[in-house]
C-alpha cells in the first residue's frame, strides 16, 4: 500500500513508518519537525519565519496588533504548495487535530483538497485533541493535565495551546475530521478511556517503539544511582515537572552521596535520545495514566521510568505494580519515597529495568505494530 503520514510530534510516526516499510509498504511522513526537537519527515512544511529573529519579531508584532499569525499564513502556504505531490494515496493518517498546524479554517481547507485527491483519512488521538480535552475539563478522570488549572484558574494563560481544542474554530475542525474520517485510533489509555463507546473508535495500538535504533543501555554499576529529568519548557507545568524537582531536591538533601542528578531542557531528539545513557532512572510525567513517547523510549533503553502507571495500565497489560515502570503521583513526598526505595534497593533497578526493555520488546515492537495499524485500516475500509 502507499501510505501518507501528516505531522510528527513524538517520534510515533517515524517509527511506524519504519515499521510499515520493513512490511514492505511505501511511506512519505510530511511534518515540520516540531520545532527544537528536530524530528526527521521526509516533507517538511515547518516554519521558516521561526528560524529568523527578526521576521519573527515582526510576525509576532503584526499578529499583537492585527490577530494575523503570518506563521499559520506560511506552513498553510508550504502545505499548499506539496499538495500535488500527495495524490494517489491508500491511506491518509494525521497525527492529531491539528496536524498541519495552521489556524482551524485553512486547516479545513487544505483538508479537503487532500481527501479530494486521496482514498481513506484516519486519526489519531496521541496527544491533545477535542475528545481528551474535554474529557479532561469536565473533570471525568482522577487527574488530568488539566489538574493544575482546575486547581488555579491564574494558570490559564499556560494552557492555551491545550483549551484551544475546545474554543469553536476548534470545535468546527473536530467535527468536520470526525464526518470525514474512516475511524479514529488511541495510542494509549490516556486516549482510549475518553474515545471509549464512540462511534468512530477503532480502538487502542500502542505507540511503535524501533528498539533496533534504542540500545539497551542498562548499567551493572550502582556505585552511585543516576538520575535523569528532562523539560520541555512548553510542556513543563502539564508534566508535573515541579512534582519531580522539589522530590530531587527532597532525595538530594537525604542521600547527597548516594546520587547523581542530570538536568536539561529543550533539546533537540538527536541529542535528548543520547543524554540519558547512563542514567539508572528517567523522569517522565506525572499527569498519565499510561506512557507517553518519551517514557517508552527511555523504557527500551532499560531505564527505570517514573510515569503514567496506573491501575487501568496494569490491568490492560495484566502487570504487578513497580514492575515495569514507577507510577508518578502529583506528590512529590511520594515520587521521594518511590525514590528512596530504589535508592535503598537497588537490586530493583536492575530488575526493573529488565523487565521495561522487555515490556517493550514485546508490546510495542514497530514491526507488530504496524501490522496492527495495517489490520485495522482494513477495518476502517
Amino acid at each position: 500500500m502507499k501510505i501518507l503520514l501528516i505531522g510528527e510530534y513524538s517520534r510515533l510516526h517515524n517509527s511506524l513508518k519504519e515499521g510499515l516499510i520493513k512490511n514492505g509498504h511505501k511511506v512519505v511522513l510530511v511534518g515540520s519537525g516540531d520545532g527544537f526537537k528536530n524530528y526527521p519527515v521526509d516533507i517538511n512544511i515547518g516554519s521558516q519565519i521561526l528560524n529568523n529573529k527578526l521576521l519573527l519579531f515582526i510576525t509576532k508584532s503584526i499578529n499583537k496588533i492585527s490577530g494575523i499569525n503570518l506563521i499559520h499564513l506560511e506552513i498553510a502556504l508550504r502545505f499548499y504548495a506539496i499538495l500535488h505531490k500527495l495524490k494517489e494515496f491508500d491511506i491518509v493518517q494525521l497525527i492529531n487535530e491539528n496536524s498541519i498546524k495552521t489556524n482551524p479554517t485553512l486547516e479545513i481547507w487544505l483538508l479537503k483538497k487532500l481527501i479530494n485527491q486521496n482514498k481513506k483519512l484516519f486519526l489519531l488521538s496521541c496527544g491533545t485533541d477535542y475528545t481528551s480535552v474535554k474529557y479532561a475539563f469536565d473533570k471525568k478522570l482522577r487527574y488530568s493535565i488539566l489538574t493544575p488549572l482546575h486547581n488555579n484558574s491564574t494558570l490559564k494563560k499556560h494552557y492555551k495551546p491545550i483549551l484551544k481544542y475546545i474554543t469553536k474554530p476548534f470545535f468546527k475542525l473536530h467535527t468536520f475530521l470526525f464526518e470525514n474520517i474512516e475511524g479514529v485510533i488511541s495510542s494509549d489509555l490516556d486516549y482510549h478511556i475518553p474515545l471509549k463507546n464512540h462511534p468512530k473508535y477503532l480502538g487502542l495500538i500502542p505507540n511503535p517503539v524501533n528498539t533496533e535504533q534504542l540500545n539497551n543501555t542498562i548499567i551493572n554499576s550502582l556505585n552511585k544511582i543516576n538520575i535523569f529529568h528532562g523539560i520541555n519548557s512548553m510542556n513543563y507545568i502539564k508534566k508535573g515537572n515541579v512534582f519531580f524537582e522539589d522530590a530531587l531536591a527532597i532525595i538530594q538533601k537525604k542521600y547527597p552521596n548516594k546520587i547523581n542528578i542530570t538536568s536539561i531542557e529543550n533539546t533537540p531528539y538527536n541529542d535528548y535520545i543520547k543524554s540519558y545513557n547512563n542514567a539508572h532512572i528517567f523522569l517522565d510525567q506525572v499527569y498519565a495514566y499510561d506512557q507517553g513517547y518519551n517514557a517508552l523510549e527511555a523504557m527500551a533503553k532499560g531505564k527505570v521510568v517514573f510515569t503514567g502507571a496506573e491501575k487501568e495500565w496494569l490491568e490492560y497489560y495484566n502487570l504487578e505494580e513497580n514492575s515495569i515502570a514507577i507510577n508518578a503521583l502529583p506528590n512529590a513526598d511520594k515520587i521521594a519515597e518511590k525514590l528512596e526505595w530504589l535508592i535503598l534497593n537497588p537490586e530493583k533497578i536492575i530488575e526493573i529495568s529488565k523487565n521495561a526493555r522487555n515490556f517493550i520488546e514485546k508490546e510495542h515492537n514497530h514491526s507488530k505494530i504496524a501490522t496492527k495499524y495495517l489490520n485495522t485500516w482494513k477495518v476502517g475500509l
